[in-house]
């Protein structure tokens, strides 16, 4: 019975999720290819952009920004399970076997070391880019 819960998150979750997302693909480009077919039928031209993936203009400031966030937010819980491990381990053992703490914080605290040097190697070496997005966001402005 102790064995459900993690085959459901480990198992069945992803499989779920990647399935998901395989039929809104799926969808997508089916609805692309009916428009493409009504537009032939009615004798009208195609612009091929239309077929491509559609991409989000996201800035490298963005992207840096979003590491800075996932860095602090990873950081930060693997910090507070660290600390429930060493000094909640009464309170938490009613709960769940306290190593998945130890673990668990160990391995969230990488993941947010991991991306805090991620973003200020990334800060470092995209700051040319940063200025020219600055810049011509400044232009669009005026």
């Amino acid at each position: 019975m102790n064995i459900l819960v993690p085959l459901g998150v480990c198992v069945a979750l992803p499989v779920l999720i990647v399935w998901l997302v395989a039929r809104v693909r799926k969808n997508e480009t089916d609805r692309k290819a009916e428009i493409m077919l009504k537009a032939i039928e009615n004798g009208q031209s195609i612009d091929p952009e239309f077929f491509k993936p559609s991409k989000k203009n996201v800035s490298v400031k963005k992207e840096l920004l979003d590491k800075l966030n996932g860095a602090c937010i990873t950081g930060l819980m693997g910090i507070a399970f660290l600390l429930i491990f060493f000094f909640g381990r009464e309170w938490a053992d009613k709960f769940l076997p306290t190593h998945l703490l130890l673990i668990g914080g160990g391995v969230l605290l990488a993941v947010g070391i991991g991306l805090f040097v991620s973003y200020f190697a990334g800060k470092k070496m995209l700051a040319k880019e940063i200025e020219v997005e600055e810049k011509k966001l400044l232009e669009k402005e005026n």
